[in-house]
């Protein structure tokens, strides 16, 4: 009974081959023993891989830590145009105590019609829309051309032009007014919106920004693709390189948006408050002996509240545009 017993043992193990038709049977209870050992084990992946490839599609939720982080710096985000409109609303006398006011007064909106009339904004607010808008386009437009051009044609001196266009990044643009200011008198385009307008219809930022992107989001074999097929270069461009690079492009756009609107230094040179941008306009408020800041705010706060608006309507789109380039695959 000890030996049959060490026998059918050795036989569920595998160790050795039994002599007599016990062990054969042994044996094979044993290999069906492993075989159904390999297939727990199978099984067993499969289920962490199934439950690894769930949780992959989950939501990751931060802890109150995270949240305490983010609450934070949403606060000191609002916190300069929230300060705007709380002394927008306020006297200057007001503004002048100590402690400054920290919550909203009555004469907000006296305030952004003293602004409104004083600074021209409504003739400011239209030739800022325009300006930023036509600066926008026309960068999104050649900035994505150049783009492509760097990034998948094949020229002579590609890589030189490349440097040099970057290069130009390096120089201060204050280093080119006193020349652009006397083209533009010579032009005779001082206090006209071309002043502004064609010295920003493309940058270096833009040209580096849609050639980096294409690079990796453009495959060559969709180019080489359709100039089989017989597409043309302007037919390529529109058919193949903007439905790519949509994503970039939309980023791109914002962001010329945004700093053409805020734009100071070269309009307040070229243009004058007979024919202001926003930024031009907001330095005629509030003159006098004594500055009245509480104006200077109204204003401020009137040049922002377009972005903002903009923002509101085109957010989504305007985030998805980014998450789209920002995943791959």
């Amino acid at each position: 009974m000890t030996t049959r017993s060490a026998l059918a043992v050795r036989a569920e193990r595998g160790d050795e081959e039994p002599a007599d038709g016990r062990g054969g049977a042994g044996r094979g209870r044993g290999t069906r023993g492993r075989g159904s050992g390999r297939g727990r084990g199978g099984r067993a992946r499969r289920v962490r891989r199934a439950g690894a490839a769930g949780s992959a599609g989950r939501h990751l939720h931060g802890g109150r830590l995270t949240y305490a982080v983010l609450v934070l710096f949403t606060l000191g985000s609002l916190f300069p145009l929230v300060w705007t409109a709380i002394a927008a609303s306020r006297n200057n006398q007001r503004l002048a105590e100590t402690p400054p006011p920290f919550w909203f007064g009555g004469n907000l909106l006296k305030n952004l019609g003293t602004a409104w009339s004083d600074a021209n904004m409504g003739k400011a607010l239209v030739n800022t829309v325009i300006v930023a808008g036509a600066v926008s386009v026309s960068t999104v437009l050649f900035a994505t051309l150049a783009g492509f051009a760097f990034a998948k044609l094949r020229f002579r001196a590609k890589n030189t032009l490349l440097l040099l266009v970057i290069g130009t990044m390096m120089v201060p643009p204050q280093l080119s007014v006193v020349p652009l200011f006397m083209a533009i008198a010579e032009l005779e385009w001082t206090n006209q919106l071309q002043a502004v307008i064609l010295p920003t219809m493309v940058s270096a930022f833009g040209v580096f920004f849609m050639r980096q992107y294409l690079v990796s989001a453009l495959p060559t074999e969709l180019v080489e693709a359709a100039r089989v097929d017989g597409a043309h270069s302007l037919r390529v461009v529109w058919h193949v390189v903007f439905p790519v690079a949509r994503p970039a492009m939309a980023v791109l756009g914002m962001l010329t948006f945004v700093m053409a609107w805020n734009e100071f230094f070269w309009p307040i040179i070229a243009l004058t408050q007979e024919n202001p941008t926003v930024q031009v306009a907001l330095t005629g408020l509030g003159q006098g002996y004594i500055p009245d800041e509480s104006v200077i705010m109204a204003g401020a706060l009137l040049g922002t509240l377009p972005l903002l608006i903009a923002f509101g309507l085109f957010g989504k789109q305007i985030v998805g545009g980014i998450m789209q380039g920002a995943v791959k695959g």
